[in-house]
């Protein structure tokens, strides 16, 4: 008898709330119950038993009402008391609009609403090849007590495959839409973490606001001759593909993303210095390390 009692209290409740939900976005969308009715396919004396909280509606015929109220079946199934005019306009909106207006969209708010630089716990680490990315990002993780991310290997944990064969299968634009999709899993994974980027990540626009909006991004920057001397030690070749003059290929990519690393939040010279030597001095700039001041490009 409790247990009978305690779900018919469950499905007096859900039902309430569902005829709670279809007859205050019914409403707010100015329709009628005859209006719903006749783009719904559904009864005009049903819907009003729905929205007594006395319908047992099933789910073809919920999916039908949602559809004409413009709304997921999930978001009509919410245990709340009501839906926000400003809800309800916000979700026609967004059901409008294309992926890309999503991504300025996205950008937009991150930009209005996002968390100040001094409480940030994800660091992100920017910079060609060469840089320091890995061998400073990993010490200074575990400096920070924090999980040490590398990108490109979340990437290639994403597609099951190495990142060649990657860009043999699916070419630079099945690489780009990977990275983002690995770079959103991250965020949504890892609350406190340093991060290691791919070298050109910063050239997708919407990748680098991306950055800059949920994280503290510094720039790891390299004499264009330190940085093709620390891939060779690694036995990179990559930037002496397609080329007889490295040096001048590495001088070049620097030159043409340097307007993109600029837009990090802080920047750390690594030529001519230690790998312990950055990560001190990382330690002092970032957010949650040795309290220093946040550097400013401005003043580099």
């Amino acid at each position: 008898m409790c247990a009978q009692a305690t779900e018919d209290i469950k499905t007096d409740q859900l039902l309430g709330a569902l005829g709670g939900h279809v007859r205050s976005l019914r409403a707010q969308r100015g329709m009628t119950r005859k209006s719903l009715a006749r783009n719904s396919g559904v009864s005009e004396r049903y819907l009003a038993q729905l929205e007594r909280g006395r319908g047992n509606i099933s789910i073809v015929l919920l999916a039908r009402i949602a559809a004409a109220l413009r709304i997921e079946v999930a978001d009509l199934l919410r245990m709340r008391e009501a839906h926000t005019a400003e809800e309800v306009l916000i979700s026609d909106l967004l059901r409008e609009m294309t992926p890309d207006a999503h991504k300025a969209l996205l950008q937009m708010f991150s930009e209005q609403f996002a968390v100040p630089l001094e409480t940030r716990r994800r660091i992100a680490l920017v910079g060609l090849r060469g840089a320091g990315k890995t061998s400073q990002g990993r010490l200074l993780a575990q400096k920070l007590e924090i999980p040490f991310v590398h990108v490109g290997t979340e990437i290639e944990l994403l597609a099951g495959m190495s990142t060649s064969e990657i860009f043999s299968l699916s070419g630079q634009s099945g690489y780009r839409r990977l990275e983002e999709k690995a770079l959103m899993q991250v965020l949504r994974k890892h609350d406190r973490c340093v991060l290691e980027t791919g070298g050109s990540m910063v050239l997708d626009p919407s990748l680098l606001n991306t950055l800059l909006a949920t994280c503290f991004v510094v720039w790891l920057h390299a004499l264009p001759e330190d940085h093709l001397r620390r891939l060779v030690a690694e036995g990179d070749v990559r930037p002496m593909q397609d080329t007889d003059d490295a040096l001048s290929n590495v001088r070049r990519i620097l030159a043409e993303r340097q307007q993109f690393y600029s837009k990090a939040h802080a920047k750390v010279d690594t030529s001519g210095k230690t790998v312990e030597a950055c990560v001190s001095e990382l330690s002092r700039i970032v957010p949650g390390g040795a309290k220093g001041p946040i550097a400013d490009l401005a003043d580099t």
